[in-house]
């Protein structure tokens, strides 16, 4: 290997290294922004939904979206001109009705798998979409574990559409639209340490009525919107396999590693290479020799 070489060698690892770092900060951002402050979330009764969709409606209306799909017959999944929909459960002959958009997650998967920060997290804990910042490499809807950001395929100029949970209506003091236009008081918007005492005292007052499990408490190091349910949540189809960590969590300590793995690859690959080359010049004094 001539000196040229090894110095190319060493900028492709300083390369590397300097993408490592940068996800690995991604990592740290959503730690920091997280445990920071005590985020605003919104704790969702299903006890007390009776699936009238107010809150998709007012939903559309507060963003500029087409009038929501509510079909009780059929499990609606978000979409991009859908950012809350009511899905209905029959269970134990008694219908539920469960709301369903994004969690908010208290570390975001999508936040850390973002590459340019387009995907963030607003000081009052909203995760939001930045259009000016985004590449469109879709990582975001690949890392979320409740599959909600939505990508506009068919558009010229495609955005992430998902719920923003009306941060622009909290930042000047008002509470998000679905909550605002829910009659039954499904929805209660607040800090989440002060909803998830609420919900803990609502269980501890009814237990006949609610399930002991307050979800989003931890799910996947836990999340911003929270419910209460009177059957186990696996019957209304929320993911109950995702543990207690936040995906974050799981790769962190692989990114603090690879920039110092990195660091020694030249080494290695120049010491191997002169290894090598010292046994092919010992061949050709043998043959010159012989």
């Amino acid at each position: 290997m001539n000196r040229r070489g090894f110095f190319k060698l060493c900028g492709v690892a300083a390369g590397s290294t300097a993408l490592a770092t940068r996800a690995n900060a991604g990592v740290a951002r959503a730690s920091t922004v997280s445990s920071k402050d005590d985020p605003y979330g919104i704790l969702i009764d299903t006890t007390k939904c009776v699936g009238c969709n107010s809150c998709s409606e007012a939903c559309a209306e507060a963003h500029g979206l087409p009038e929501p799909n509510t079909d009780e017959d059929v499990l609606k999944d978000t979409t991009v001109t859908q950012w809350t929909v009511i899905n209905k459960f029959a269970v134990e002959d008694e219908d539920i009705y469960v709301k369903r958009q994004c969690m908010h997650c208290i570390e975001p998967a999508c936040v850390s798998a973002c590459l340019t920060e387009a995907m963030h997290k607003n000081e009052d804990g909203a995760v939001v979409w930045d259009a000016d910042r985004c590449m469109g490499c879709r990582y975001c809807m690949v890392s979320c574990p409740f599959d909600i950001p939505k990508y506009e395929y068919g558009s010229n100029n495609p955005k992430v559409q998902k719920c923003i949970r009306c941060f622009e209506l909290t930042e000047v003091g008002k509470v998000p639209a679905c909550v605002d236009a829910c009659p039954e008081e499904a929805i209660t918007f607040g800090r989440r340490s002060e909803l998830l005492a609420e919900g803990h005292k609502r269980i501890a007052e009814s237990p006949d009525d609610y399930v002991n499990h307050i979800y989003g408490e931890r799910e996947a190091g836990g999340t911003a919107m929270l419910y209460l349910a009177s059957v186990p949540f696996e019957q209304l189809g929320f993911r109950t396999d995702l543990g207690t960590r936040s995906y974050p969590e799981y790769t962190k300590e692989f990114l603090y590693a690879v920039p110092f793995l990195l660091a020694g690859v030249p080494a290695a690959l120049l010491g191997m290479s002169r290894a090598t080359s010292g046994k092919h010049d010992d061949s050709i004094d043998l043959d010159q020799e012989g």
